[in-house]
């Protein structure tokens, strides 16, 4: 079989962001498992970098035993895109002429594109994360039979712009990480002709979590919410902090606190700021020691295509807490039976109180979603259903 490329709009060790985890885990694991493959990716270092920077040299380097191929950018108008992708944040639509400028002015290689036109025989596919990125749209287009995309899918007003609709539409290959993304995508658009598949998230499921020593080590004893993740609004963040105000003002005598986890700068609310523990980046051991520790984990976002740190809380075996607005996080609740979900603050409040007085149930709750998470994200299963719909792909086969 010829390798297979992997198409990302940045490719590092240690960047941040869920699909740039996961792409790391796909192809490390792929690669231990004796699938030949190579990244393909632009010199930009990061989501957070300037796009119009080449950070890394252009060509063929190993970053981690993986061969990655990089190619320069192409200057682009930030201000212009900075305009058009306001409205979008604002779901104010866009015109034909302005979708196409945002698709423009993004993070673009025409080396990349052209490599990938001229060198098509060369791979048995080209498999491109996540769904909204220049590689992901114009790569698209310089191969369409051989591309699949892993698209990390979920409801927000880019998922809504036409000139997507056009480009997915050729597509060879779609790979889901849960039911509901799945759905999204066909209500979206008419993938009819690409095989699909719902295969998840690989999720690193070898370490063991000591409650205790995250306990001593950050001298913290009452129970506690924990938040892991990016500390912007597009997370909820904010509402997640207002609604634990709420709590401690309506349960003075609770000993209630809340661990955060992960970068970004937040304004902690003046009456709560005692009890909140704002850790910043931790390290890996110190997180899933977090999880362990925790009266529960809540995940208040509300756009999710997966959720790693839902996953490693019930790996801690602790139960989860997540917002009824977001199909994904919510899905994978019912489907475990391993935590709850809130669609207002009183909602919120007694599914906490919940939670505080049943830690038998929360145990159990936590048992359950840890079984289903080595049952069907562990990297081993992963891999194996990634090899066997990789082979269909190929071979032709119509259902997967």
């Amino acid at each position: 079989m010829k390798k297979i490329g992997f198409v990302a709009p940045w490719y590092g060790e240690n960047i941040p962001g869920g699909a740039e985890t996961e792409l790391r885990g796909i192809v490390k694991h792929l690669k231990e498992a004796g699938t030949e493959l190579e990244v393909l990716t632009t010199c930009v270092e990061q989501f957070g970098s300037d796009w119009n920077i080449d950070f890394y040299p252009e060509g063929l380097e190993n970053v981690g035993g993986i061969d990655v191929r990089r190619f320069k950018v192409r200057k682009r108008n930030t201000r212009r895109f900075d305009e058009i992708n306001a409205k979008l944040i604002s779901n104010i639509p866009l015109t034909r002429a302005e979708e196409t400028e945002f698709m423009q002015e993004m993070v673009n290689s025409p080396d990349l594109y052209e490599y990938i036109h001229e060198h098509q025989d060369e791979y048995s596919l080209f498999v491109y994360i996540p769904y909204m990125f220049g590689p992901t749209y114009y790569g698209i287009l310089a191969c369409p039979e051989k591309s699949v995309v892993i698209p990390c899918f979920h409801e927000e007003s880019y998922i809504h712009m036409s000139i997507f609709k056009d480009v997915f539409e050729q597509a060879g290959g779609f790979i889901y990480l849960s039911q509901p993304e799945y759905e999204l995508a066909n209500r979206m658009f008419d993938l009819s002709h690409a095989k699909q598949v719902v295969l998840g998230a690989g999720v690193d499921t070898e370490f063991d979590s000591d409650a205790e020593h995250f306990r001593t080590k950050f001298n913290i004893r009452r129970p506690f919410i924990l938040y892991a993740g990016r500390k912007d609004a597009g997370k909820n963040i904010y509402l997640l902090l207002k609604y634990f105000a709420m709590y401690i003002r309506r349960h003075p005598e609770s000993d209630l606190e809340m661990v955060l986890i992960g970068g970004g700068d937040v304004k902690l609310p003046a009456s709560v700021q005692d009890r909140i523990h704002d850790l910043g980046f931790v390290d890996l051991q110190d997180k899933h020691d977090a999880c362990a520790a925790s009266a529960f984990m809540c995940m208040p976002s509300v756009h999710e295509s997966f959720s790693i740190v839902i996953m490693e809380s019930w790996l801690g075996g602790r139960p989860v807490l997540v917002h009824n607005d977001c199909a994904v996080t919510k899905n994978f609740v019912k489907t475990t039976n391993g935590g709850l979900y809130f669609n207002d603050y009183f909602e919120f409040e007694g599914c906490t109180d919940y939670f505080l007085a049943h830690p038998e149930i929360c145990r159990i709750m936590g048992e359950n979603g840890k079984e289903y998470v080595l049952e069907n994200f562990s990297w081993k299963a992963i891999v194996r259903k990634l090899n066997e719909y990789f082979a269909s792909v190929q071979g032709g086969t119509e259902n997967v």
